[in-house]
């Protein structure tokens, strides 16, 4: 007998899983290339100039794009993110921006990206209707930097695209920056010393097993306790509020009001209880958790002519049996199994 869709009986109804965590937040992945080769992502000995990706028509179509957010936003969907792989090398990305932002429910619209494009793209992307963009930038030294994007682009094109992104009005900025010990763990007050009092906030982010390739270790991770207590001895912070229930960074602020500071440590202390987050990779497949191995093939479905309603029942049904908590469990694991690349579904 075929799984009914279950209301969240919270104002404003959706979707909720089996530990009544509901969804409220899209990540779709638009392209599955990048122009890095960062090591803890796509290191290039993996991603090299041979490697298979996606071809043009195996990639979900703008318009297919819409169609599901728009059935997301039913169940109670109001944020979305573009992810990639690396978001702005899909062309026309603003006529995307633009039809999403005409969604009813639909009242945040980021995007994450490694910058290295920004600065062309951000004025078009501010007028088509994105409100926010969060740069991944792992380090201001240049030779640590060409380290982490596999010898990929220039930091100074990322500062002139966080420039233009100011400009243009698509605020607040935030720098996600992922922390690996023994290789960029040394430059973070650079980073904070830099970004300090410019209104840009800076997220440090523990570096994490997902997928199979990075090859992770727990020795490499650096606690976000480690980088509180670190950074608060050099310019004093204090806790302060989430922003909206499931927020994934700890926000501190400067005591001198120089501004907010944040750190994910989805490794030492994990939020799945709060996780109200699904993924669309480009090809179609709808993820429930970062760290899944399989996802639920909406494109298959699209492209045999299925019906809004019976996508609203797949995507409901996929949500209504989630049971992810990964990271809660990560330390019961005996092996990890394979996972889904994060250039896949984005972070």
């Amino acid at each position: 007998m075929e799984e009914k869709i279950v209301k969240f009986p919270a104002a404003g109804g959706g979707l909720t899983d089996r530990f009544r965590r509901p969804l409220r937040d899209l990540r779709i992945s638009v392209m599955d290339r990048c122009n890095f080769r960062c090591p803890y992502c796509m290191p290039e000995d993996k991603y090299h100039k041979d490697f298979q990706f996606l071809t043009t028509t195996e990639r979900l179509s703008f318009t297919e794009i819409v169609k599901l957010a728009r059935i997301f936003a039913g169940f109670g969907v109001h944020k979305l993110r573009i992810t990639g792989g690396e978001p702005l090398l899909r062309a026309s990305l603003q006529d995307l921006i633009g039809d999403l932002s005409r969604i009813d429910g639909i009242d945040d619209i980021a995007l994450t990206t490694n910058g290295i494009l920004l600065a062309q793209h951000a004025a078009a992307l501010k007028a088509a209707g994105l409100n926010r963009v969060t740069v991944s930038l792992d380090s201001l030294d240049d030779k640590v930097f060409d380290v982490m994007s596999g010898g990929r682009g220039s930091k100074d094109k990322v500062l002139d695209g966080i420039r233009e992104v100011e400009q243009s009005g698509l605020l607040p900025i935030k720098i996600n920056v992922v922390v690996k010990k023994g290789l960029n763990d040394e430059t973070v007050f650079d980073l904070v010393e830099h970004f300090r009092g410019t209104g840009i906030i800076v997220r440090f982010i523990e570096y994490m097993d997902v997928g199979t390739i990075n090859h992770w270790r727990l020795s490499e991770t650096v606690p976000a306790r480690e980088l509180v207590e670190l950074i608060n001895a050099r310019w004093p912070i204090s806790p302060a509020e989430q922003n909206y229930h499931g927020e994934v960074a700890s926000r501190y602020m400067f005591e001198d009001g120089q501004g907010e500071i944040g750190f994910i440590a989805s490794v030492t202390e994990p939020f799945c209880g709060s996780c109200t987050r699904a993924r669309l990779s480009s090809d179609g497949k709808l993820f429930t958790c970062l760290f899944a191995s399989e996802g639920t093939d909406l494109r298959g479905l699209l492209r045999a002519g299925a019906s809004d309603q019976e996508l609203a029942e797949t995507i409901g049904k996929a949500w209504n049996g989630r049971e992810d908590r990964y990271s809660e469990l990560r330390a019961l694991q005996s092996e990890p199994g394979n996972k889904v690349e994060m250039y896949y579904i984005g972070g």
